[in-house]
């Protein structure tokens, strides 16, 4: 069904926590009492919280990120690795009971955005997958969800229907290499997430390698202006559109989440002036900065 009014765009980066960020993104030396995701929403409307992936978040710290930011900007939250990477039993209930404590805090402020259910490149289509993935849909089927799989086995009708089934399928766009997803334009119930993981075919699979490599890249403007014209069309067919640029190494996504974000807005956008200095290509779409006064220098 067509969207009755403009869809709302939500973008940002995936997560907020990196070293390399420092300087890049964040300011070099901050100030006493610096909040890095409250520094984060003043650029960005929604992130996605990428360290629960690694770690069963807590409603405590959930507590703390409502608290950093404005009423409005959203929260996707990816689903710990237990329930997609580590298949042998499916968790506990009191694994789910746990997560959904910690999603309480964001819910309840208004500010909870789907759920990301990031499955590896093996995880393929077959009956075993359809299943896991009805009951994970079971288990949190009071929360939008939404679901990124990478090998091109879930490419065919039925395995689109099988995710559109359990919540709707994420966009990806990741390198192009034999039997990887290609891009594609999902919206499920009037929702549409993208994840923007970089090209770097030669980093995608090796091994030996840190892990921040395997997203080591910056989109150029004609890549950044096909997801674009996606997006667009995406926004035709939902009321939201989650967009999040996962190539994160040395504020890589910002950067063009930014870029996304002024293209799509069509105006020029708040850069952080660390980001500018590092990427002084963001200077054709920098809101100029107001004028510093006297007060300002003290």
């Amino acid at each position: 069904m067509r969207a009755t009014s403009p869809a709302t765009f939500w973008i940002g980066p995936s997560g907020w926590q990196y070293d390399d960020w420092n300087g890049v993104f964040y300011p070099a030396a901050p100030p006493r009492g610096f909040q890095s995701l409250a520094y984060l929403a003043r650029y960005f409307n929604a992130v996605e919280i990428n360290s629960s992936f690694y770690r069963m978040p807590t409603a405590r710290a959930a507590e703390g990120w409502v608290q950093r930011v404005g009423p409005d900007f959203r929260f996707a939250i990816k689903l710990t690795q237990h329930f997609t990477h580590q298949r042998a039993a499916f968790p506990s209930a009191g694994d789910v009971d746990a997560f959904k404590e910690a999603l309480r805090p964001l819910r309840e402020a208004g500010r909870l955005g789907p759920i990301l259910i990031q499955f590896p490149w093996s995880f393929r289509y077959g009956p075993q997958a359809t299943e896991w993935l009805a009951r994970l849909a079971d288990a949190f089927a009071e929360y939008a969800r939404s679901i990124e799989v990478r090998h091109a086995s879930w490419a065919t009708p039925e395995a689109q229907a099988a995710l559109a089934a359990a919540g709707g399928a994420c966009s990806i766009d990741q390198p192009r290499l034999r039997d990887c997803l290609p891009p594609s334009m999902q919206v499920t119930g009037g929702r549409a997430y993208v994840r923007l993981h970089g090209r770097n075919a030669r980093t995608w699979f090796a091994e030996g390698l840190p892990p921040f490599e395997r997203y080591n890249y910056l989109y150029g403007e004609e890549e950044l202006k096909e997801w674009v014209q996606r997006l667009r069309a995406m926004a035709s067919e939902a009321h939201e559109v989650f967009v999040f640029a996962n190539n994160h190494y040395k504020g890589q996504g910002p950067v063009n989440a930014l870029e996304l974000k002024a293209m799509l807005g069509g105006e020029p956008v708040s850069v952080p002036p660390e980001l500018l200095a590092a990427y002084p290509r963001l200077k054709s779409i920098a809101r100029p900065s107001a004028p510093q006064s006297l007060f300002d220098a003290e």
